[in-house]
């Protein structure tokens, strides 16, 4: 089932937010865009990635403008652009993506038999106008025992490299999580609720059909 929303821009390179959108019937358009994502100081995690989310989809609306004035380049077919950055927040530290092996074993150690949350900023731009709508959402994440012998056949997978928290519930990684308090789809990369609903604010139309 499509939705009525023609398509949209997503400022991001990310697989798995294409494949949310897409499973709600919305067609995205991968253009990513590269920011400086360093902290500010003082800024908390969940504050780090509402901020990233909407620089995101500025970045990516000022670079859409100059391929615009080039009258070689094609129109992209879209009105809205979509930016998202999430983070696995540990006792108001935000946890990244692995940079080597014994860096992944320390952070599975580290959740084993512990809450964490995970922030997904969300903001949505428009193209054309200086509408703007952004979310911040939060979901509670509790693991169970992760034994040593666990945390290095996980990495062995090859499925915590590149994941933040070092690890992917819509993979493997789903075997460590014992509870979850909030949105699942927000886990993986994208709150598809939220996001809905702030595309539905922005456009003033039912994007549920």
């Amino acid at each position: 089932m499509q939705s009525d929303i023609p398509a949209i821009v997503l400022a991001s390179a990310s697989p798995r937010r294409k494949e949310l959108l897409e499973q709600i019937g919305i067609e995205a358009i991968c253009h990513p865009v590269d920011i400086d994502e360093s902290p500010l100081a003082g800024e908390s995690p969940s504050e780090l990635v509402h901020r990233l989310a909407l620089e995101k989809a500025m970045c990516c609306k000022s670079r859409l403008a100059r391929f615009s004035a080039d009258a070689q380049t094609t129109q992209i077919p879209a009105h809205y652009i979509l930016g998202a950055d999430t983070i696995i927040d540990l006792d108001g530290q935000a946890l990244g993506k692995p940079q080597s092996k014994e860096a992944a074993l320390t952070t599975l150690q580290a959740l084993s038999e512990r809450e964490h949350y995970v922030h997904t900023g969300v903001a949505i731009v428009a193209i054309e106008s200086d509408l703007i709508e952004s979310a911040l959402v939060t979901t509670t994440v509790e693991f169970g025992r992760v034994s040593e012998s666990d945390a290095l056949s996980y990495w062995d997978s090859g499925e915590p490299a590149g994941k933040a928290g070092s690890y992917a519930i819509q993979g493997y990684g789903a075997r460590f999580v014992s509870k979850l308090t909030g949105s699942y789809s927000n886990v993986v990369g994208l709150p598809l609720y939220e996001t809905v609903a702030l595309l539905r604010t922005i456009t003033g139309r039912d994007v549920s059909k």
